[in-house]
């Protein structure tokens, strides 16, 4: 079965490989001497600092492998080729909330990107979902967990 591929901005992207060289250069080094300053107190069977570098160790491992297997199945979207007239990954949408009376502006990206406090909204959520190939002037209705929310869609634009 072939992996899923994880779509993301080139921001996303940049950011993604700028954590993975932090940890392959720096945090590597960093926990390495910490494990041998712990080693150098002598009996390891009781140093909670050689406990806790060890599981430092592990942890940046676990995440260095997580980004590159993300990395490796990345699909990066190129924004300036976008198509504005329908909402795409890669997209700044403005809707009005119809229930709420609100003007709303979400970024579509990937799963991998997904923030709500930054609203970036995925595109395999919900709304993302709903919203995806739309156009300007489109009322859309979105099933959520609380009822059906509709948007009015009012704006389509490349992330700046």
């Amino acid at each position: 079965m072939a992996e899923k591929k994880n779509i993301l901005t080139y921001a996303g992207l940049k950011q993604y490989e700028d954590e993975l060289q932090n940890l392959k250069v720096y945090r590597r080094k960093e926990v390495a001497q910490k494990i041998k300053e712990a080693r150098e107190q002598g009996d390891l069977s009781e140093n909670a600092e050689y406990d806790a570098a060890k599981d430092e160790q592990r942890d940046i491992e676990l995440r260095i492998e997580e980004l590159e297997k993300l990395l490796k199945n990345a699909e990066v979207v190129v924004e300036d080729e976008i198509d504005l007239e329908k909402i795409n990954v890669g997209c700044k949408v403005k809707v009005f909330e119809i229930d709420e009376d609100e003007e709303m502006e979400f970024r579509i990206v990937g799963s991998t990107e997904a923030n709500s406090l930054q609203n970036k909204i995925s595109n395999e959520s919900p709304v993302g979902r709903a919203l995806l190939g739309r156009k300007v002037g489109d009322i859309v209705d979105v099933e959520t967990q609380v009822g059906v929310i509709q948007y009015k869609i009012l704006e389509i634009q490349r992330v700046s």
